[in-house]
């Protein structure tokens, strides 16, 4: 029987009608697995991840490989942006198996949650030498019934390896100022000349530009600015910035900027508001503050949820005669732009926002960039015409989950961008919702608060946020929340046999294979203030 029905995560909502025999992450389906003498099938993915659905709707959906599955496997759904300790931790399995990692994650666990073999998507039948889904299922159970030795023994070492990497880093190894510039001067080396760093596919920088900005205004060292600039300035230009409605996507398929991988996440955007303000302040860059106050209209417009808190993704997808379709929202010809412009508009739109009539993107269809320095009222003009019809498009789903972390995050940027009012409508909400005076819960659903625990991550993005409120806001109480939540946080994860090292699951939490901490800067990671 499918669990997943009274969930409140929209991600594992999506698969309650699945003829899969899903279940959430508890003790309860690790012991079904021990008695049932059957590995654990575990599935890690979030509501708007494109492949999430593809493998659902191939896989997850088809009878067959469903009765596979129920029959061979304890299956357990999880969503990472409402458990990020289990996805950390099978994330770092996953990459130290196969080399890369990515989501749909796919899992096979012992039944105390040692995992022997991962990876992501599977087809569901035989593509590029890749073994199908089903193939894989016969493999994992052959291998767990005729060689469990070897299962062990995968498993033992995978396990050690997890626990050598959550062990922290030295002591003595915080970088010195010279390490720092050090830093900076090889991230600048590796400048891409389309803007940003590296290949396709190409994620938006948010921590790195960040960083090299706050390294100019320390140093003043023209090279961080600019590479930082350069970077801003072609992401805000390209495709993966929603040029009607402001907002980023998550990342660009090619090294241009100019084809998005459609899903808008909150933290993605909360970290380039905070970004593109800091630059429009410290440079008066019109673009800079122009993409800041549209990426801050795009935040409260569209992921606003009831009584203030902000929703956590809109997705890849959009349902089109029953089928999701990426891009169907957003793209563009240069006939649809005569259409709703008229021949002149029409024309000299295209022309701005590179359509074409081969297209950018699939079946003659373009992304919309921006060229040039348009007349900015003829422009308003042209903006406001195309998204009031985008806007009456079949729309992609929103993820109506409200985390903590990432609405912390959201709380800084807005507040720092001079949309305080709205800071604080989401401060409120999170503080009433998901506070009770000792601990934050990770997230919450129409109002029905989840029985995750909060990580590391949500009680340092809330003080942070209310720290930045503190500074801009009459309020005095921000400051009290503030270090009520500071002083539950040195409690339940500081590392109290390294001074200064934090664990980013709680002391008092359910207890797993390890107890993750990252050391490093991820993508939803907060700056320093």
């Amino acid at each position: 029987m499918n669990r997943l029905g009274a969930s409140t995560s929209p991600y594992l909502r999506q698969h309650a009608d699945n003829p899969v025999h899903w279940q959430e992450w508890s003790e309860a389906a690790l012991a079904e697995a021990a008695e049932r003498d059957v590995p654990i099938l575990l599935s890690i993915g979030y509501a708007a991840c494109h492949w999430c659905h593809v493998m659902a709707h191939e896989s997850f959906e088809d009878e067959a490989i469903a009765a596979q599955m129920n029959a061979g496997f304890v299956c357990i759904k999880v969503d990472r942006e409402e458990r990020p300790d289990l996805d950390a931790i099978y994330m770092n399995a996953t990459v130290a198996m196969t080399g890369q990692g990515g989501w749909p994650m796919t899992c096979f666990l012992t039944s105390s949650g040692e995992p022997f073999y991962c990876g992501t998507y599977y087809p569901p039948e035989p593509r590029g030498g890749q073994a199908s889904f089903p193939q894989l299922l016969e493999a994992i159970t052959d291998t767990w019934r005729e060689r469990r030795g070897d299962v062990t023994r995968v498993a033992g070492q995978v396990v050690a390896h997890l626990r050598q990497a959550s062990a922290g880093l030295p002591d003595g190894a915080a970088p010195s100022t010279e390490d720092l510039a050090g830093a900076v001067r090889a991230i600048c080396a590796d400048e891409d000349p389309s803007g940003g760093f590296g290949r396709a596919p190409k994620f938006p920088p948010s921590a790195t530009v960040e960083a090299l900005l706050r390294h100019h205004e320390r140093t003043g060292d023209a090279a961080s600015y600019g590479v930082a600039f350069r970077c801003a300035e072609a992401m805000a230009r390209g495709g993966v910035y929603d040029q009607l409605g402001g907002g980023f996507a998550r990342y660009a398929v090619d090294a241009d900027w100019v084809v998005p991988h459609f899903e808008k996440m909150l933290y993605d955007n909360a970290l380039l508001l905070r970004f593109y303000a800091h630059l429009g302040r410290r440079t008066g860059s019109p673009l800079a503050l122009r993409v800041a106050d549209e990426t801050a209209d795009f935040l409260i417009r569209d992921l606003g949820v009831a009584g203030g808190g902000l929703a956590s993704s809109l997705d890849a997808d959009t349902v089109v005669d029953g089928h999701g379709v990426e891009g169907a929202t957003y793209v563009w010809t240069p006939a649809q732009l005569v259409d709703v412009l008229g021949e002149a508009d029409g024309a000299w739109a295209a022309e701005v926002f590179a359509v074409t009539e081969r297209g950018t993107f699939e079946h003659g269809t373009s992304t919309l960039q921006m060229r040039g320095e348009p007349d900015p009222v003829r422009l308003a003009d042209v903006r406001r015409k195309l998204f009031e019809v985008r806007a009456a498009r079949p729309q992609p789903g929103r993820d109506d989950k409200v985390v903590t972390a990432w609405n912390g995050l959201a709380i800084t940027a807005l507040a720092e961008a001079g949309r305080v009012g709205a800071a604080e409508d989401v401060a409120r909400f999170v503080l009433e919702n998901h506070w009770d005076g000792e601990r934050l819960r990770r997230s919450s659903l129409g109002g029905a608060v989840g029985e995750a625990d909060g990580m590391l991550e949500d009680y340092a993005a809330l003080v942070t946020g209310l720290l930045a409120l503190v500074q801009r806001s009459d309020r005095s109480d921000w400051a009290a929340s503030a270090a009520a939540i500071l002083d539950a946080a040195i409690t339940r994860f500081a590392d109290t046999a390294a001074d200064g090292s934090w664990y980013d699951a709680p002391s008092d939490g359910e207890p797993l294979l390890t107890r993750p901490r990252d050391p490093a800067d991820g993508a939803t990671l907060p700056e320093p203030a």
